[in-house]
C-alpha cells in the first residue's frame, strides 16, 4: 500500500478525553474513528487488524477440537423469539425498534434466540448430536456507559459458537477443550501471557462460567489471581471463594482486567423455550443441552494495544499487524533512492510480504520515523543515500533498539525468516 494513498490521518497530540491507552493510540494512529459514543468506524489500518484477528479465530473454530461450522445469523430478530425466553422485558441492554405495521424487533446482543429455533429444524435424534456452529456478527447492546474506546461499545463484532449435546458429560468435555482453544487464540494474537481464564458468575445460565480476562489498567473488572497456582477469580465471586478452588491457598493478588471472551454452559436454558429436543437410543424425548463461547474482536484488538505499546506508539504482534513491513524512503536529490524503493516495494509484494510504503515527498525523515513508531508495524525498512552506498537497507524491529543493515537482495529472506 502506498502511504500517500492510504485513507487515514494521524494526530501528534495525545487525546485529552481518551480513557485508555488503546483509545488514544488507535485514534491518533488512524486505525479507528468515533462516530458517536460507543460506535466506531474501522479505517483501513484498523480493519486489516480486525480481519487478522478474525482469521486466527476462524482457523481455531474450524479445526480440531472445536470442529465448528461457520454460518451467518441475522442481527434483526423478531420480538416473539425474545418473548419466549423472557429477555424481551428482562434484558436492559436490548435495543428494540418498530417496523411497518407496528411489527417489533430486537437488534441482537447475542444469538441464543436465533440458533436454538434454527437447531430445532436440524436436530431430531441422538445421531444428530453433537454439533457446533459459529458466526461473526455485529452485536448491539444499549450500554448505559460506553467507555475506553473500543473496549466497551454499543455496536461491535463478535464471534459466538454454540454447541449442542445429548448429555451433560459431553458438554463438559467439549467445554474444557474450548477453554484450551481460547488460550491458543489469545496466544496467537500476542496476549496469551497477560490473559487469565477467570472463574465468574454464571448469571442466568449456571452457577459458574469462565471469563478470559486480559490484565490492563484500563480494565473495568477486578480479578484475583492466586499467587501459588495462578488460578484467577472474578471479584463478583471472590466472597464465595475465600480460598483458591484449585490449590486452596488464600493468597491472592488483585489486578484490573478487561474481559475479551467468555464461555457458558447454557444447559437447557434456551432449549426448553423453543422445545428443542431429541430422541435418545431408547426412543425417549429429551431436551438438547447447549453451550456458548464468545469473543469480542474489537476488545481483543484493544487489549493487544493495551499490553503492547510504548511511549512512541503501538507495537503490533506480527500475526495481527496491518502490514509486515513499513518501507520508508528518505528524501534525496538522487532519483536512485526512489527507484530502488519502488523496486523493493514491488519485489516484497511479489514475495507475498505485506508492505506499507511511505512514498510521501512532503514529510521529513523525522516525521516518517515518528509516524512509523506510532503505527507500530513489526519491521521498519529505511532506504537512503547512506544505506545504498552499502547496497543495503536499514532494518529495525518495532520495540527493539538495535538496527541492522540488510543487503537489498536479502530483504525478503530476512523478513520471512523473522516473521
Amino acid at each position: 500500500m502506498l502511504q500517500s494513498k492510504l485513507f487515514y490521518k494521524t494526530l501528534k497530540e495525545k487525546s485529552t478525553d481518551a480513557e485508555s491507552v488503546s483509545h488514544d493510540l488507535l485514534t491518533r494512529a488512524g486505525f479507528v474513528d468515533q462516530l458517536m459514543a460507543g460506535v466506531y468506524t474501522f479505517l483501513p489500518l484498523g480493519f486489516k487488524v480486525l480481519q487478522k484477528i478474525e482469521q486466527i479465530i476462524r482457523k481455531n473454530m474450524e479445526q480440531s477440537p472445536a470442529f465448528g461450522q461457520e454460518v451467518l445469523m441475522p442481527a434483526l430478530n423478531p420480538k416473539e423469539n425474545w418473548q419466549k425466553t423472557g429477555r424481551w422485558d428482562n434484558l436492559d441492554i436490548l435495543f428494540k425498534l418498530k417496523g411497518s405495521g407496528d411489527k417489533e424487533y430486537a437488534l441482537a446482543p447475542t444469538h441464543e434466540e436465533v440458533v436454538a429455533p434454527l437447531a430445532k429444524k436440524i436436530i431430531f435424534s441422538y445421531k444428530d448430536l453433537p454439533f457446533y456452529v459459529f458466526h461473526f456478527q455485529t452485536k448491539f447492546r444499549d450500554e448505559l456507559r460506553a467507555r475506553s474506546g473500543i473496549l466497551r461499545t454499543r455496536e461491535f463484532l463478535m464471534k459466538d459458537l454454540y454447541s449442542f449435546h445429548a448429555t451433560q458429560e459431553d458438554l463438559d468435555k467439549y467445554y474444557d477443550k474450548m477453554a484450551k482453544v481460547y488460550f491458543n487464540i489469545f496466544k496467537e494474537c500476542g496476549i496469551g501471557k497477560n490473559t487469565y481464564q477467570t472463574l465468574a458468575s454464571g448469571g442466568t445460565f449456571s452457577k459458574y462460567s469462565d471469563e478470559f480476562q486480559t490484565l490492563t489498567e484500563a480494565g473495568e473488572d477486578i480479578i484475583y489471581i492466586c499467587r501459588k497456582c495462578s488460578t484467577a477469580i472474578n471479584k463478583e465471586i471472590i466472597g464465595e471463594n475465600k480460598n483458591c478452588p484449585n490449590c486452596k491457598s488464600s493468597d491472592f493478588k488483585e489486578q484490573k482486567a478487561v474481559e475479551i471472551g467468555n464461555i457458558f454452559k447454557l444447559g437447557t436454558k434456551y432449549s426448553l423455550p423453543f422445545d428443542l429436543k431429541f430422541r435418545d437410543k431408547d426412543g425417549k424425548e429429551k431436551p438438547v443441552i447447549m453451550g456458548c463461547y464468545g469473543i469480542g474482536l474489537p476488545r481483543v484488538m484493544a487489549a493487544i494495544v493495551e499490553t503492547s505499546h510504548d511511549d512512541k506508539g503501538i507495537i503490533w504482534p506480527k500475526a495481527v499487524a496491518p502490514f509486515s513491513a513499513h518501507l520508508l524512503e528518505v528524501k534525496s536529490q538522487k532519483s536512485k533512492v526512489k527507484s530502488i524503493c519502488e523496486k523493493i516495494y514491488n519485489d516484497l509484494q511479489k514475495q507475498g510480504i505485506e508492505v506499507l510504503y511511505d512514498d510521501r515527498i512532503d514529510k521529513s525523515a523525522g516525521e516518517k520515523f515518528a509516524e512509523a513508531d506510532l503505527l507500530g508495524t513489526p519491521f521498519r525498512i529505511v532506504v537512503s543515500e547512506k544505506t545504498l552506498a552499502k547496497n543495503s537497507a536499514e532494518v529495525k524491529e518495532r520495540g527493539k533498539n538495535s538496527v541492522k543493515l540488510v543487503k537489498l537482495k536479502q530483504l525478503s529472506k530476512f523478513l520471512k525468516t523473522n516473521a
